[in-house]
């Protein structure tokens, strides 16, 4: 294989955007408050799971790769890269220019600990997405080489993208990475440094002296304070009243109608990498089974989730977990599960299912539907696809948690019906692999298909794009006809700011990204 071309193209569009000040903010000029509604959990970028776990160490810790608005990667830490021409080394080039805010340099050994402390402890989703890594080494400050079990081509952009790189010297000794809390005297490299938490009220980051990766060489801004809110809700009550500059979670439709067109606040838009879905747990005896799937498929209203739940600002990924944006990859033959209650019902039928009480359920088909109550858009839909189960003869109840208590019974495979959405998925043959191999760090639904297995076996050994694109496609179609995983649609995401007093922030996919991203509030600056 020959060495990787490296893509150019601008990874982000630059806004011209603003915020409003917060009216107890010290300096007008010099501090943007960001909404979310959670605590940081994990300050170690290497287990951090949630929002605010990443929106806040995304700022201390660097990727090595940006995302463009099609899931490609563009250089940003990492200035070049490649691979062999069999496949089996892999080679990454670096700035020179950057240092950890304690004054040590950062090198291409930060990287090489970082890789191996993931690698060693399987640490995060970085790990389940570079099963090929066998070693790395510092050829130089600037270089790092890696080795492969075997060709891998999506390994330097899973690396670059998916893995904060962490300071060698400033962490524990490889064994106890994972385990490292990281919660005080933080180390870190990118645009801010964290210099004050107060869970349950806020989180303040304040700019570092150099930052090489913007244009001036240090962040605009001074201060960047997370403060938590109970809802988005709050949060829009709070933009409207001048007490908040950025709502970094994504509105519901609901709620981004109510601040269209109220002065000084607009909405940008972001593209959604990932998608919204629900997952069956195959553990299940009833859900284990293809046809109570199969009913469960043709039970979702999917047209009235995306017209009425999400207001039109949802697109069907045509029940396919390969997105429709990402053109390339996408199968145009898949075909969205019809809406047919009544079909559901003969499906079920022609297994044995009876209605024996005659309360219009069949029996043994009850189940719950966990999701995140503070995910207004999913708890709307949620409601969708209950009222169309029951239409099927299928009882559904519904649980909403708090977002960390739902996201641990997630990973705990704890639930029936588990309602959520992937915030980026830009690698077909690596998330794959993630969600649906036999163990995989987010097969949630306990899948094991070896014939899936195989094919994405198959599309991550590929070395070029043309040898991947059959065996996802082919993977692609499986999921779909086993109702692995039906995904409903992704969306437009809308985030809400103040236009009056800041501009130049900056967009990127995913409401992950969004407008919380490192560059964007290492760019942000006073408007007049």
């Amino acid at each position: 294989m020959t060495r990787r071309s490296v893509l150019m193209g601008g990874v982000v569009m630059a806004m011209g955007m603003a915020s409003l000040s917060p009216a107890n903010a010290q300096d007008a000029a010099s501090r943007i408050v960001i909404g979310t509604t959670a605590d940081v959990v994990n300050f170690n970028p290497l287990v951090g799971n949630s929002r605010s776990d990443t929106w806040v160490t995304n700022l201390m810790y660097p990727r090595l790769m940006q995302m463009t608005d099609k899931g490609s990667k563009d250089p940003y830490v990492a200035t070049d890269w490649g691979y062999s021409e069999d496949g089996l080394t892999a080679w990454m080039d670096i700035r020179g220019d950057m240092t950890w805010n304690d004054g040590t340099p950062f090198t291409a050994d930060d990287i090489v600990f970082t890789v191996t402390a993931v690698t060693t402890e399987k640490i995060g989703v970085t790990a389940g997405l570079i099963p090929s890594f066998v070693s790395a080494t510092a050829v130089s400050p600037t270089r790092v080489e890696f080795t492969l079990s075997r060709p891998d081509s999506t390994f330097l952009t899973n690396i670059g993208f998916w893995m904060p790189i962490v300071p060698k010297h400033a962490f524990p000794e490889i064994g106890q990475v994972a385990a490292f809390a990281n919660d005080k005297d933080w180390v870190s490299v990118g645009p801010f440094a964290l210099t004050e938490v107060n869970a349950g009220q806020n989180y303040l980051l304040t700019a570092v002296d150099n930052y090489p990766l913007v244009e001036a060489g240090k962040a605009t801004v001074d201060e960047v304070e997370f403060r938590v809110f109970p809802d988005v809700n709050a949060q829009a009550l709070a933009l409207r009243a001048g007490d908040l500059d950025l709502i970094a979670n994504s509105l519901p439709a609901p709620i981004a109608r109510t601040l269209q067109g109220q002065p000084g606040i607009t909405l940008a838009q972001a593209p959604s990498l990932g998608w919204s879905h629900v997952l069956y747990n195959m553990t299940d005896e009833q859900l284990s089974k293809l046809e109570v799937r199969q009913a469960l498929s043709h039970a979702v209203d999917y047209e009235a989730i995306r017209a009425i739940a999400m207001q039109g600002l949802a697109t069907s990924t045509n029940s396919s977990a390969i997105s429709p944006v990402l053109s390339y990859w996408a199968d145009p033959e898949a075909k969205e599960y019809a809406f047919d209650p009544e079909l559901s019902k003969k499906i079920l039928t022609d297994a044995g299912y009876t209605d024996a009480n005659g309360d219009g359920f069949f029996d043994g088909l009850e189940f719950s539907l966990l999701y995140e109550q503070s995910a207004a858009d999913i708890a709307n839909w949620a409601q969708i696809m209950k009222d169309g189960a029951t239409k099927a003869g299928i009882k559904i109840n519904l649980t909403g948690l708090e977002r960390n208590t739902y996201l641990a019974r997630g990973r705990e495979k704890d639930f029936d019906i588990y309602a959520g959405n992937w915030a980026v998925m830009e690698e077909p043959a690596a998330y794959l692999g993630l969600a649906y191999r036999t163990g995989g760090f987010i097969n949630y639904a306990s899948i094991s298909d070896p014939d899936l297995e195989k094919l994405i076996d198959e599309a991550q050994a590929a070395t070029t794009p043309e040898a991947v694109k059959v065996p996802v496609q082919a993977a692609a179609k499986l999921i779909s006809e086993k109702v692995y995983d039906n995904v409903l649609y992704y969306q437009t995401f809308q985030f809400a700011y103040n236009s009056d007093k800041w501009d130049g922030f900056v967009v990127q996919p995913s409401d992950l990204l969004s407008l919380v991203n490192p560059l964007s509030l290492a760019s942000v600056k006073p408007k007049n």
